[in-house]
C-alpha cells in the first residue's frame, strides 16, 4: 500500500511539473541588446527539442546565460537546457578469482557472482612490462564453457597500459580467461573487476578541426587547434598518424584566467601508442578522452617526445557532445533564438525540477536556421562597458619605456621582449600601459610557448682543477627569466653530473657562487637528441657557468648550446597605441577590473602589436643593481674606512693622558 502511494505521489508531482511547464506564462520582452538571432520553424504544438549547432554555442557566453527564446509575438518562452553525458557502467569485484598455470598459459577462473549482463573485465597485476593475448570463455554451470572472444591484447609498457578485456555483452555466472605465455614469461594476475553492461552512452558528433600552427619546442610538439567555435563540449580528440611504433604522453590545454593573468590550464592528459603485438590484434590507441567544455575556440595539444623524434601528425579529429534546448510550443508558429549579450543575467524559469521528468520524454527534434545579425540590435563598440583608460599615472619613477606599435584599434596583444624582461621586475608587476597620462588596463598572458636564446660560449676550465670541464655562457642581458639550458654531446657513451651556476655580488663587494640547476646526464646510445638542465631560479647576471667532473674519463665535448624562456604577452583594448613603462621595483602590482571580461577579451580577434625601441628615462641609483666591485664597492670601502678612522679618533680621545715630566715624582736628593 505504501509503495502504491509513493508511486501515485511521484506521478502526481510529475504531472504538476509538466502542467506548470506547459502553462507557464510567456511575457513580452525586447531583444535589442542581443547581437545574433536564429529562426526555428515549429510545425506543430507540443514538446520541442532543438539541437544547438556550434555556431550558436560560439555566439553565446560559456554557461549559455544569454540564450533567449521568443515566439512569433515576441513573448519570451521558458526552456530547459539538456547536456547528454555518458554514465559509467558499475564496476564490481568478482565473487571468486583463481589463477592457474597450465603449460604455456595462465588460466584465470572467475565466478562473477552477478546475474546482470557484463561486457568487460579489468585485470589487476603488479607487472610492469608485458604483452599478452587473451581468450575469453563463458559458462552457465561452471563446467561447460563456450568461446566469447579470442586474441584480445592486454599489456603494460612503461607508462602506457591496457588491462581491460572487452567482449560482447552477456550474462555469465562463470568466466575463464586464458593468457598466452608462449612469447613471454607468465604475468602475475592478482584480481579482476567486472564491468556491467548497462552504461548509458551519450551521443557524439564530429567537429571540424584545423591545425593552426605546429611548433617543436624543446622535447615537445605543440599543436594549436582551431575548433571553429567556442563553448564546445568535446568528447575526444584523435591524432591521425602513419607511424606504426610509438608511445607518447599527450596533454590538452586551454587558456584560462588565473587572478589577473591568463595561463594555459590542463584539461586532459593521457597516452597514445602503437605497439608491436606480433600476431595479436593491433595494439593502437590514438584518442584522448576529454568530455569537458572548452570555452575557447582554440585547444592546445602538447605531445611529449622526450628523446624520441617528433611524431608525424597528418591530421587531428574531434567529436563533441550535443546540447539541446527543450521547450513547449503552444502553437505552430516561428520561434526565434537570441544570442550574444555580454551583460544580461542568466534567466530564472524555475523549471529545473522538470529536467529528470523530461529527460526521456518524446519530442520533435528541430534544427534552427543560420545564425544571423539581429536587425533590432544597436551595435556597440567591441567589448562594450570596457573602459580603455583607467586612473592617472605619474610616470616619473619609471626608468624605461617603449612605444606599442599597432595598425588598428580594438583588442590587442603584444609580447614583451628581452629589454622588458631584463629591466622589469621578475613578476612584471611594474608594467604599465599609458596613454595621455592614464593607465590602459591589461592582462598578463603567460603561455607555455618558449623562446630560444643562443648564448656566447667559451671554455672556462680551471688549471688548478684539471678533472673539471667548465663552459662560460654569456647571455644578451642580465636578469632574463631563462628556465632551461640545452646542448648536444659529442660523445655517445658517457655519464656525468652537471651543475649550472653564476657569480653574484654580495653586500661587501665580493662575489659568491649561486647554484641555478643540476642534472645527471647519461648517454648509452647513438642518439643525437639534446641534453638539458632545468633551472630552479632565474639568473641575476648575464654570465652562467656549466660545470662537470670528468673523474678519470676524457673531457666531454658539448656544442649547440641554447637557453629557453617562456613567452609572455600583454592583452588589452585600445583605440590608440599606448606606451609601455617598466623599471620601477618599488611600485605595487596593478589591479584592474579587466578580469570581469577576460573571457571575451581572450576569445576576441586581437591585433598583434609590437614594441618599439627602448628609451632610458633616468639612470639607476647607485643602490640599484650596480656591482659592489665597481662604484658601489669603492663607496662601501670608503665609508667603512671613514667610520673606522672616526672610531680610532674617539678611542684615542677617551684614553687617559700620560703624566707630565717631574710631576708627582720623588724629591731631589741632597
Amino acid at each position: 500500500m505504501k509503495t502504491k502511494l509513493l508511486r501515485w505521489r511521484r506521478r502526481d508531482i510529475a504531472r504538476l511539473l509538466l502542467a506548470s511547464f506547459v502553462t507557464g506564462h510567456s511575457f513580452a520582452a525586447t531583444f535589442s541588446e542581443w547581437q545574433q538571432r536564429q529562426s526555428i520553424e515549429v510545425s506543430a504544438p507540443g514538446l520541442v527539442k532543438v539541437a544547438l549547432p556550434p555556431a550558436t554555442l560560439d555566439a553565446l557566453r560559456p554557461s549559455l546565460e544569454d540564450l533567449r527564446l521568443a515566439d512569433s509575438s515576441g513573448n519570451e518562452v521558458p526552456f530547459l537546457i539538456q547536456r547528454p553525458a555518458p554514465e559509467p557502467a558499475p564496476v564490481r569485484a568478482a565473487r571468486s578469482f583463481k589463477p592457474v598455470l597450465r603449460g604455456a598459459a595462465t588460466v584465470l577462473e572467475i565466478e562473477t557472482g552477478t546475474d546482470v549482463p557484463i561486457n568487460a573485465v579489468t585485470l589487476e597485476t603488479p607487472e610492469r612490462e608485458f604483452i599478452k593475448a587473451v581468450r575469453i570463455e563463458g559458462s552457465q554451470d561452471g563446467q561447460r564453457f563456450s568461446a566469447i572472444a579470442d586474441g584480445i591484447p592486454i599489456f603494460r609498457q612503461s607508462t602506457a597500459s591496457e588491462l581491460t578485456v572487452h567482449f560482447p555483452s552477456g550474462t555469465w555466472p562463470w568466466l575463464r580467461l586464458t593468457l598466452d605465455d608462449q612469447r613471454s614469461p607468465p604475468a602475475a594476475v592478482t584480481g579482476a573487476r567486472l564491468h556491467a553492461a548497462d552504461a548509458l552512452a551519450a551521443p557524439a558528433e564530429p567537429v571540424a578541426v584545423a591545425v593552426k600552427s605546429r611548433e617543436e619546442l624543446d622535447t615537445d610538439t605543440r599543436l594549436v587547434l582551431d575548433l571553429g567555435a567556442a563553448n564546445l563540449t568535446l568528447a575526444w580528440i584523435e591524432i591521425e598518424t602513419t607511424e606504426v611504433l610509438f608511445q607518447r604522453e599527450i596533454e590538452a590545454r586551454v587558456p584560462e584566467l588565473v587572478g589577473e593573468e591568463i595561463r594555459e590550464a590542463e584539461v586532459a592528459r593521457g597516452f597514445i601508442y602503437a605497439l608491436d603485438a606480433g600476431n595479436f590484434t593491433q595494439v593502437r590507441k590514438t584518442t584522448l578522452p576529454l568530455d569537458g567544455q572548452v570555452r575557447s575556440r582554440e585547444l592546445i595539444l602538447v605531445i611529449r617526445n622526450l628523446d624520441s623524434p617528433p611524431l608525424a601528425v597528418s591530421a587531428v579529429r574531434a567529436s563533441r557532445r550535443p546540447v539541446f534546448l527543450l521547450f513547449q510550443a503552444r502553437q505552430a508558429d516561428p520561434h526565434v533564438l537570441y544570442a550574444g549579450n555580454s551583460q544580461c543575467p542568466a534567466p530564472r524559469y524555475d523549471l529545473s525540477g522538470l529536467a529528470s521528468q523530461l529527460k526521456n520524454a518524446r519530442s520533435a527534434t528541430l534544427a534552427p536556421g543560420l545564425v544571423a545579425p539581429n536587425p533590432e540590435y544597436r551595435p556597440p563598440e567591441t567589448l562594450p562597458g570596457l573602459r580603455e583608460t583607467g586612473a592617472s599615472l605619474d610616470t616619473r619613477p619609471w626608468r624605461f619605456r617603449k612605444a606599442v606599435q599597432s595598425f588598428r584599434p580594438g583588442p590587442q596583444q603584444v609580447e614583451v621582449d628581452l629589454d622588458v624582461l631584463a629591466h622589469a621586475r621578475p613578476d612584471l608587476g611594474d608594467l604599465r600601459l599609458v596613454r595621455d597620462g592614464k593607465q590602459v588596463p591589461y592582462l598578463i598572458e603567460r603561455t607555455m610557448r618558449t623562446r630560444v636564446l643562443v648564448p656566447v660560449v667559451a671554455p672556462a676550465n680551471d688549471p688548478k682543477q684539471p678533472q673539471l670541464s667548465r663552459w662560460k655562457l654569456t647571455l644578451p642581458r642580465p636578469n632574463l627569466p631563462v628556465t632551461r639550458l640545452e646542448c648536444r654531446p659529442g660523445a655517445t657513451l658517457f655519464q656525468r653530473s652537471v651543475r649550472v651556476w653564476e657569480e653574484v655580488p654580495d653586500d661587501r663587494g665580493g662575489r659568491f657562487r649561486r647554484e641555478l640547476g643540476s642534472a645527471d646526464w647519461k648517454r648509452t646510445t647513438d642518439s643525437k637528441n639534446s641534453l638539458s638542465v632545468n633551472l630552479t631560479g632565474a639568473p641575476q647576471t648575464d654570465t652562467l657557468y656549466l660545470e662537470t667532473d670528468n673523474g678519470d674519463n676524457p673531457p666531454v665535448e658539448l656544442d649547440s648550446f641554447r637557453l629557453t624562456h617562456p613567452a609572455t604577452r600583454l592583452v588589452f583594448k585600445a583605440a590608440e597605441s599606448p606606451t609601455l613603462y617598466y623599471g620601477n621595483p618599488s611600485v605595487a602590482a596593478p589591479r584592474y577590473d579587466l578580469s570581469l571580461v577576460a573571457t571575451k577579451l581572450l576569445s576576441a580577434d586581437k591585433v598583434v602589436a609590437t614594441l618599439g625601441t627602448e628609451e632610458v628615462l633616468k639612470k639607476a641609483a647607485w643602490t640599484e643593481g650596480e656591482s659592489l666591485t665597481g662604484v658601489r664597492g669603492w663607496l662601501f670601502w670608503g665609508i667603512l674606512l671613514l667610520v673606522v678612522a672616526g672610531l680610532i679618533i674617539v678611542i684615542v680621545r677617551l684614553l687617559p693622558k700620560p703624566p707630565a715630566a717631574g710631576a708627582g715624582g720623588a724629591p731631589p736628593a741632597g
